[in-house]
């Protein structure tokens, strides 16, 4: 869970990967999502045009808690939203290789032998 236990604001990070900041929070009650977003403040228009199938954008609200992601539904209005919006973030650090299996391969034993 990436939500920041004592407040339930974003917690702000870096990526592992690339070590560009990020923001980090679990969205949503029911069925919420854990958003990694890019920590680079863009006018809601403009993260509306970075959006894809794939990449959503998140407006930003902030509380005395902090800063919170919340889902961009303010785009139905017919005003352009005032808050600072924000992307998923889109890594572009080396891939990290996948552990390669290791083949277990048991003790030699004499034959007749129980192995434990």
């Amino acid at each position: 869970m990436t939500r920041d236990s004592r407040t339930g604001a974003a917690r702000r990070g870096k990526c592992p990967r690339c070590g560009r900041p990020v923001l980090q929070q679990l969205v949503g009650r029911l069925a919420a999502l854990d958003v990694t977003a890019d920590d680079e403040q863009l006018p809601a228009d403009r993260a509306a045009a970075l959006r894809t199938v794939n990449r959503l954008d998140w407006c930003l609200r902030t509380t005395k808690a902090g800063t919170e992601l919340q889902w961009a539904d303010c785009r139905r209005r017919r005003t352009p939203c005032p808050r600072p919006h924000v992307v998923d973030h889109l890594c572009t650090g080396p891939r990290v290789p996948s552990p390669v299996p290791s083949r277990h391969r048991p003790a030699p034993v004499p034959a007749g032998q129980l192995t434990l």
